[in-house]
């Protein structure tokens, strides 16, 4: 069994606190506890009550700066990285499973000071993603957010791929 096409249906349930339900402020909560974002000086700042817009930032500090005093590539990286998947596994529910694919991070000018990055999904994307996970037996969407720093300058571009499956 090499592919997730071949295991059983039992093997594919989301794991971890996803079979929970949790709600937007304690997903925030855990998320700014999160030893790696509180470590990098990463803060969610919003998640709306239905996971459809999140905004996270990340201040300057001597601890996530690299050798030329600007943000470490790493760090903007992970600011990016599993909202998408939060927003989608909890607007599709328990009968599709949600694990992020691939990224690509396009780093395009020295983050410096304060950095943020908002994630919207819309009621039409989530309506496609269901229908074409449901029509297609999986489905690979793909999502750009962009990083910005505090003087509206484009820092760096991430594209993020996720699978998602009907499980149920």
């Amino acid at each position: 069994m090499t592919t997730t096409e071949q295991r059983p249906k039992a093997a594919l349930k989301q794991g971890g606190l996803s079979k929970y339900k949790i709600s937007a402020k304690v997903m925030r909560f855990l998320l700014n506890i999160y030893s790696p974002y509180f470590g990098a000086g990463v803060k969610v700042r919003t998640i709306s009550d239905d996971f459809r817009f999140v905004r996270v930032e990340m201040p300057l500090r001597w601890y996530n700066r690299n050798y030329f005093r600007t943000h470490f590539g790493g760090s903007l990286y992970a600011m990016t990285d599993p909202f998408y998947l939060f927003m989608i596994v909890n607007n599709l529910g328990k009968d599709y499973v949600v694990w992020d694919k691939a990224a690509n991070i396009q780093f395009r000018s020295p983050g410096k000071g304060r950095v943020w990055c908002e994630f919207r999904l819309t009621e039409e994307e989530i309506a496609n993603i269901k229908a074409e996970a449901d029509a297609n037996h999986k489905v690979e969407p793909q999502f750009t957010v962009e990083v910005f720093g505090e003087d509206g300058k484009l820092v760096a571009s991430v594209l993020k791929t996720l699978y998602v499956r009907r499980v149920a």
